[in-house]
């Protein structure tokens, strides 16, 4: 049976720091090792900050995914409204009966 530690946050200052030791030379395994980090959150990290300088992810997005998710937002949007106008015209047409 494994053990889950608690899930940590870290601070955006915090994340530039490690970002910063690793771009000076300091080995990648020294940092992940040294902060108890996995291998891919610390990537993760690198890649973000080498992209966008962020760590949010809605500034990492690519713009295909921007549109995505903005596509996705309409299209619930669009189904609510037709959701709505559906039980809108059943409840009409028994009102006119």
């Amino acid at each position: 049976m494994s053990v889950r530690r608690k899930r940590r946050k870290f601070s955006n200052e915090f994340k530039h720091q490690l970002v910063n030791l690793y771009e000076a030379g300091k080995p990648r395994s020294e940092i992940i090792n040294e902060y108890e980090l996995t291998p891919s959150t610390f990537d993760r990290w690198v890649r973000e900050n080498s992209q966008s300088g962020s760590f949010k992810t809605q500034d990492n997005l690519t713009p295909e995914q921007k549109e995505l998710k903005a596509l996705k937002k309409r299209n619930a949007q669009l189904e609510m409204e037709n959701d709505i106008l559906k039980q809108a015209a059943l409840i009409f047409g028994r009102k006119s009966k």
